[in-house]
Parts: C-alpha cells; structure tokens; sequence
C-alpha cells in the first residue's frame, strides 16, 4: 500500500492542479478545486500528500479561553502531533479568516514531522514566517488573532468541507501557484497516470505551438496525423 501511495505522490509531483481539474472534469467531478486559497509563497514544485484533517466550529467564549491549551487533549495540538508524515494536513475553518486556523510554530512543528503541507480555507497567523520555511502552505490571506477568537477545534481526521469542497481523509491533496485541488482516493492511481499522460501531450503541443502549428486539429487531439505523430514523440520523450 505504502509503495503505491509513494508512487502515486511522484506522479502528482509532476502533475499541475489544471491537468488535474481538466481530468477530473472528464470524470464529471467539477467541484475539486479549493476556493479562494493561495500559497503564501510562489511554489517550486507541487505540495501532494493524502488528507489529514482538522474541523473548527464556531467558538463559545466559555469553552474557548485561553487555558485550554493546556489540555493535552486538545485537538488542535494533537492533529498537529497525529498527522502522518506525507500527508497535508487540511483545516476546516468555515472559510473564515478573521481568525487564524494556526501560526509559526505549529507549522514548523509539522514540517519537523515530516508533514507535506498544510491547507486552510481561512488563515494564519505569523504568515511571513510561515512562508520563509521549507514547508508548503496555503490559506485565504494573513490572520494575526488567535483562533480561539473564533474558532474552536471539535474533530481531527473525520470528513470536512474546506473551500467549498468535500475533503475526506486520505484523499489526495496537490497544491501548487494555481491553488488546491483534492482527488478522491479511490480514483488517485487512475487520476495520476492519466495527468501524466497530459501533461506529456501538453509538452508535445507546446513544441508544436511555438513552431508555428494552428491549434485546430492539435489542442484537442482530432488529426490522425497529428495523433501518430504524437506517439512518435512518445517514443523518444517516454514518460
């Protein structure tokens, strides 16, 4: 299992969240992208990891004073100590970003646990900080109160809503300048092999683009010609 979820990962590390819509879509999955969501910094390569999850409800103000961190048992901590390495870990925040889902140092808590990202549909706080580690992170925009403001951690690893998409844990999550996309588990391995074959034939219409070739017939793929011409290319450009 282990080594094919590490197969499917290298997959989606070369795969972009627009492959991945537009492959989705050809399933009839249109709602797959996180809304309103950004990296806090421009994105080398893809974040991808299965889904861990975490989901707030609105705070009460005598349950949520500033003594509950203390508990050992709360859950905000302990989705930070639980969630495995490779995954991302995927906060529910109601898409509010009046308060902050988490800051610097759970973050770097994560990244020291070998965490591949993290994901809300509000934000976080010490954002400047956040974007200056080696850790891959997306939120609404920067949120300097505490969460327990407005926020009140009540289930980790159970299914969520973030951004206006159903999240389940273990579900696949890429991140990347375009945002997040989150494909269901169960299609992964299939999603994964197609996008690399699209992204393979995007590279093959972009050489072509730029050497002068009209799109019609080529982007979508409907010429014969162009369709063996394209294996050709396959064959010297193997995936």
């Amino acid at each position: 299992m282990e080594n094919s979820a590490s197969l499917i990962r290298e997959h989606f590390k070369k795969t972009g969240t627009a492959t991945i819509a537009t492959c989705l879509f050809k399933k009839g999955l249109k709602n797959q992208y996180i809304q309103h969501v950004v990296p806090l910094k421009k994105m080398i390569e893809p974040m991808v990891g299965q889904a861990y999850t975490l989901r707030y409800i609105p705070a009460r103000e005598d349950l949520n004073t500033i003594d509950v961190f203390k508990d050992p048992k709360h859950l905000q901590r302990v989705a930070v100590e639980t969630c495995p390495k490779d995954h991302v870990l995927v906060i529910d925040s109601r898409a509010n970003a009046r308060a902050a889902s988490a800051g610097s140092i759970l973050a770097n808590r994560l990244m020291t646990r070998g965490v591949a990202g993290m994901v809300t549909d509000g934000g976080f706080r010490d954002a400047a900080e956040i974007a200056d580690l080696d850790f891959p992170s997306f939120h609404q925009r920067p949120s300097a109160p505490t969460n327990l403001t407005l926020h009140q951690a009540i289930a980790v690893n159970e299914p969520i809503g973030c951004g206006d998409v159903a999240v389940f844990p273990g579900d696949y999550i890429v991140g990347d300048n375009d945002g997040v996309m989150v494909i269901p588990q169960h299609l992964a391995r299939e999603v994964a092999e197609e996008c690399l074959l699209m992204e393979a034939y995007e590279a093959f219409v972009l050489e072509k683009v730029t050497s002068g070739s009209p799109v019609i017939g080529l982007y979508p793929l409907t010429d014969s010609r162009l369709k063996a011409a394209f294996e050709q290319w396959l064959r010297q450009n193997p995936i």
